[in-house]
């Protein structure tokens, strides 16, 4: 839980960095990375982790 945390907080820091430089594609490249980052940290919140004996 803690790990999908620090995904979204990083895809979170890594969006505002790409809002700020939108005007070019480097900016929207860098948004949609970010993005990405907290849609994959919110999914791993609700998977079920399988758990060795």
């Amino acid at each position: 839980m803690t790990v999908s945390w620090i995904v979204i907080a990083l895809g979170i820091i890594v969006s505002l960095l790409g809002y700020y430089l939108t005007p070019g594609a480097w900016g929207y490249g860098i948004l949609g990375f970010g993005l990405a980052h907290i849609v994959l940290g919110i999914l791993d919140m609700f998977r079920n982790p399988i758990r060795s004996r």
